[in-house]
């Protein structure tokens, strides 16, 4: 399995012009969910002369071959994530827009056991939990 996102864009049969490159690295340096306008703060700091509108049609196509996936947690922000990352769910922040990863071993076997008790065999899903945060005494 090749998890380099260039590596995976040129497997794909995508041509990989410099611009696309750096958004590329970009995206596999990013430990957080960008949108489009982050990508392009950062790529432009690799390559000034780079354009958003370039971010824009990089984004889609690295999306449109299955390299990235595109979240959306009601902010009105398409956010991205390499589509070859390991499954996970998200907790997002409706006060900060912070959008926290988890993997919860009971959730995932309560999937399971709805799915199978509906009669289906769960082939994928995704979960989004929505909150803020908790006041503690401390805050108070």
């Amino acid at each position: 399995m090749v998890k380099n996102i260039i590596q995976r864009c040129t497997q794909s049969g995508l041509r990989m012009t410099e611009q696309r490159r750096t958004v590329a690295q970009v995206l596999e340096t990013s430990q957080d969910h960008p949108d489009v306008e982050e990508l392009y703060a950062r790529a432009s700091k690799l390559d000034p002369r780079i354009s958003i509108a370039t971010v824009y049609r990089s984004v889609k196509l690295f999306e449109e071959s299955g390299i990235l996936e595109k979240l959306e947690f009601g902010d009105g922000r398409a956010r991205y994530e390499d589509a070859d990352r390991d499954h996970h769910d998200h907790l997002i922040d409706i006060q900060s827009g912070k959008v926290i990863e988890f993997l919860d071993p009971e959730i995932e076997a309560l999937q399971e056991k709805i799915a199978q008790r509906l009669g289906y065999s769960l082939k994928g899903h995704r979960l989004e939990l929505y909150g803020v945060p908790i006041k503690r005494a401390v805050d108070e």
